[in-house]
């Protein structure tokens, strides 16, 4: 069976949600994915130490997946110094878009004497590594072509979860959640088109595609929802926690 998974939403929306704030969420308390404007503050509203982070995987280059990690380094440049070591994950040029960021914002984070060690690895489609103990594949998905954008498929004590980024149905999708136990989905156009994401109606493909399992967690979402009908599906919230 493996260890259990505990998901931390520590925001459940899109970038236009009303009522929501922007989605990422934390994975056992060590692994956090994507790293939206408010990440920091959430953490410490869920009585998070923002240290215990080891890993941190970027689906993408948008702000409200990416605009968090300033703050994050600040945090442990100022506030709470961190000896474990910190590997971030994203997109290629991930070291030089932080860098870029964190400079625009507070230019004197950069110049401090780090008490840990920071490391940057660029995702490609199909890599495969290991962070921190957790095993990860990434895959390119369908988002938009401005940039690259990635969903991920990761191993930790005997589980699998799949997270899809932002994409639009593709087959990436379906070869990251197949058989996994969890799949934390965007699920984005609750009434309609609502540009490149999944719709409730692709919900139901992914799952029509992929059976019952995995437990499919949605996230992304606009400000409102209503019943989809969807088997073995939560909807994720604010500050939401699932045990798996």
């Amino acid at each position: 069976m493996g260890q259990g998974l505990e998901f931390l939403f520590l925001g459940s929306g899109n970038a236009f949600a009303s009522g929501r704030y922007w989605s990422s969420f934390l994975l056992n308390g060590r692994y956090l994915f994507d790293a939206s404007p408010v990440v920091l503050p959430h953490l410490k509203q869920c009585q998070v130490a923002p240290d215990e982070i080891e890993a941190i995987f970027i689906s993408h280059f948008h702000g409200d997946h990416f605009f968090g990690l300033p703050f994050l380094l600040l945090e442990y440049a100022e506030m709470t110094p961190r000896s474990k070591d910190l590997t971030i994950l994203g997109p290629p040029g991930i070291e030089e878009q932080v860098r870029t960021i964190t400079r625009a914002g507070f230019p004197n984070v950069l110049k401090k004497n780090k008490t840990y060690q920071e490391t940057y690895r660029d995702l490609r489609d199909g890599l495969e590594g290991e962070v921190a103990g957790l095993k990860f594949l990434a895959r390119s998905v369908n988002h938009v072509v401005e940039m690259e954008c990635f969903g991920f498929r990761v191993q930790v004590g005997g589980r699998t979860v799949a997270y899809s980024g932002d994409s639009v149905l593709c087959d990436a999708l379906l070869e990251l959640a197949d058989g996994a136990d969890a799949f934390v989905v965007e699920c984005s156009c609750w009434d309609g088109t609502c540009g490149p994401h999944l719709s409730p109606n692709d919900i139901r493909e992914l799952r029509r595609r992929l059976g019952p399992k995995p437990t499919f967690i949605l996230t992304h979402l606009d400000g409102g929802q209503k019943e989809l009908g969807i088997e073995n599906a939560l909807v994720a919230d604010d500050f939401a926690r699932f045990s798996l």
